[in-house]
């Protein structure tokens, strides 16, 4: 929003929310009618192109958004190195307002404008036009209203919306006040209006140079520079006529140079040039790809996962997992990809962070969660990580965490099998066991003597239990083989503390794991609180109960870079241990590996957790009603 909004800045189909396209439903429905019954001047097929024409548009926008957010993540080229917020994200999540506009002015167009419609499908004339209005009138125009923009009346009622993005992404290049997006499209439409009133207009043209527009918006707000520089040297005059996206990178960190839409001439001509567009053009042209001293290793769950990824839909990924049901009519891409992830057999980077002088990668495992209850996927699954843990080691990070990686010793044990391989490993393998032992066990309230363990034993579900009983507070299971494994790994350890019971209602907190049922769930008693000790959410089946987030904690503000909810369910800025427990680790400078069956003193990780400003996460259990 901008510092004083201006009259025309919401757009008109603002309330509707996600069914703002609902508005389009008159004129598809006329061109699926035409279609049927005919049209005595024969098929109009720039009416049946506009809808397609969207979708394209929809497609290319976010291939650039995802291509942006790879290669930044990765560092190669890139340009501004300052991070993204949420803010920025819920600013310009509605990027798609503008082609939906657009379509709706094509619609009309086609409908009401002379010669608007049954347009040739090519023209030469009108393409030689097309270019010659959109180097003249359009950038010129363009280049004095923009300057108009940054006058301080303007600038504080519309244009800051726009540049309260410092760092850019591709949906930045669209993130203007409705008013703003008038005056654009009555420029752009110049080269658009003029061939169809003259008859020289045509399909290829006009879908061309719209595609020509995206494309260069999208480019110049990439973040990362991929015009190589051969192209300059082999034509030199290209400069005056091709922009590249340092070039605008500075109007957004400068404000009052390069001024330009896409050629920069104007910029010349007119003395608004920034002197350092040479310079950081070949600085970004030279960085190269940045090196991690932390990586998380994570995995996708479900084949709707790969949208809420930082690299997939931007707002998705940006708040907890919630069905859309958009997401439906997107099955072919979603199977797609699940093909590619049998070919594409290597972690890749969907994120990165930046922590006091840490600078921390993500990377993903092109895995599903049900494929690691899979015996046959075990030595594939455990062949890319053992790729990810080898290829962290040649980059020189110091840590790398195993995060959703460490799901027992059924798969890796732990991790413990990469070490034992790979005895001379520099990078420490951290599977933050540790650090979650110690979040569950400062999340049971104060005053509690007992609590009901239930759920899949893993490593964290033992020594909880062990921590427990020593601190005097009883251990109830509900099953025969759960109790036995527990009492031979505590023996005399449980201090008589660990006891079976057949009975759901024995307690009022639940420390639960993957193996919970439904139908035991129901079985609490009212009020009861529900504790997780796996890396995977409950399923909240009672509104008459308490539901803990899996463990995690709040992340200090010196945190860089996130705008994106980790493993789809964690709130915003709220961090797993399973990866704190690394970034603890590289700023401790502990030089052993924490995997295996190993455990580090609790309270040691604890304190130091404290200590670098993460806080713990409390939840409500006022009584419901």
């Amino acid at each position: 929003m901008a510092s004083e909004p201006g009259i025309l800045t919401d757009w008109p189909w603002k309330p509707l929310g996600s069914f703002k396209y609902i508005i389009l439903a008159p004129w598809i429905t006329e061109s699926i009618y035409s279609i049927i019954v005919g049209d005595e001047k024969g098929c109009d097929v720039f009416n049946l192109m506009i809808l397609p024409l969207m979708l394209w548009r929809m497609l290319h926008s976010q291939l650039w958004i995802s291509l942006s957010r790879y290669r930044t993540t990765k560092g190669t080229n890139r340009i501004v190195d300052k991070g993204i917020e949420f803010d920025q994200v819920d600013r310009e999540r509605n990027w798609d307002d503008q082609i939906l506009f657009n379509a709706i002015i094509f619609y009309l167009g086609n409908k009401y404008f002379p010669g608007g419609s049954h347009i040739p499908i090519w023209r030469t004339d009108g393409v030689i036009i097309t270019l010659l209005l959109h180097a003249g009138p359009v950038e010129f125009l363009y280049y004095w209203f923009h300057r108009a923009l940054h006058h301080h009346y303007l600038y504080s009622r519309y244009h800051s919306h726009h540049h309260s993005s410092i760092v850019t992404e591709p949906s930045t290049s669209v993130t203007h006040p409705f008013a703003e997006h008038i005056v654009y499209f009555a420029l752009f439409i110049i080269p658009v209006s003029t061939v169809v009133f003259t008859g020289t207009g045509s399909i290829i043209a006009i879908a061309g140079y719209i595609t020509y527009i995206d494309l260069m918006n999208n480019m110049g707000h990439c973040n990362f520079e991929l015009i190589p520089n051969w192209v300059f040297s082999i034509f030199p005059p290209l400069k005056y006529i091709m922009y590249t996206p340092s070039f605008h990178s500075l109007h957004h960190t400068q404000f009052r140079t390069n001024y330009s839409l896409f050629m920069p001439i104007y910029d010349y001509i007119y003395g608004t040039m920034d002197k350092s567009s040479d310079t950081l053009y070949k600085i970004s042209l030279q960085r190269k790809e940045e090196t991690p001293n932390v990586v998380h290793l994570m995995h996708l769950t479900t084949p709707e996962s790969i949208y809420h990824l930082r690299v997939g839909f931007p707002y998705l990924a940006s708040k907890p997992y919630s069905s859309a049901w958009y997401l439906w009519l997107l099955w072919p891409v979603t199977l797609s990809f699940m093909m590619l992830t049998k070919i594409y057999r290597r972690s890749f980077v969907v994120e990165r962070n930046q922590f006091h002088q840490l600078r921390l990668q993500t990377w993903a495992i092109p895995n599903f969660r049900e494929q690691y209850h899979l015996k046959w996927q075990k030595e594939s699954i455990n062949n890319m990580i053992e790729e990810a843990v080898l290829e962290a080691e040649e980059k020189g990070a110091s840590v790398l965490s195993l995060g959703l990686m460490n799901q027992g010793k059924e798969l890796n044990r732990y991790g413990e099998v990469y070490v034992k391989k790979h005895p001379q490993l520099k990078v420490k393998l951290v599977d933050g066991s540790s650090l979650a032992v110690a979040v569950l066990l400062n999340s049971i309230p104060k005053g509690t003597t007992q609590v009901l363990l239930r759920g899949n034993l893993t490593k964290v579900a033992f020594a909880v239990a062990f921590s427990l009983c020593q601190k005097g507070i009883q251990v109830t299971v509900l099953h025969e083989d759960e109790y036995e494994k527990l009492d031979i790994s505590l023996g005399t350890k449980s201090e008589g503390k660990l006891v079976i019971s057949k009975s759901y209602s024995s307690c009022k907190l639940w420390l639960v794991g993957d193996d919970l049922t439904e139908e035991e769930q129901r079985k609490a008693n009212k009020g009861t609180l529900f504790i997780p000790f796996s890396q995977f959410p409950l399923k909240n089946l009672r509104k008459d109960c308490f539901y803990h987030t899996t463990p995690a904690m709040q992340t200090p503000k010196a945190l860089e870079n996130v705008d994106s909810c980790e493993q789809n369910w964690l709130p915003r800025r709220v961090m797993s241990v399973w990866r704190i427990a690394g970034i603890l680790h590289a700023l401790e400078g502990w030089e052993e590996h924490e995997c295996g069956y190993t455990i580090s003193n609790i309270d040691k990780v604890w304190e130091a957790c404290l200590k670098h400003g993460f806080q713990p996460l409390t939840v409500s259990t006022q009584s419901k009603t």
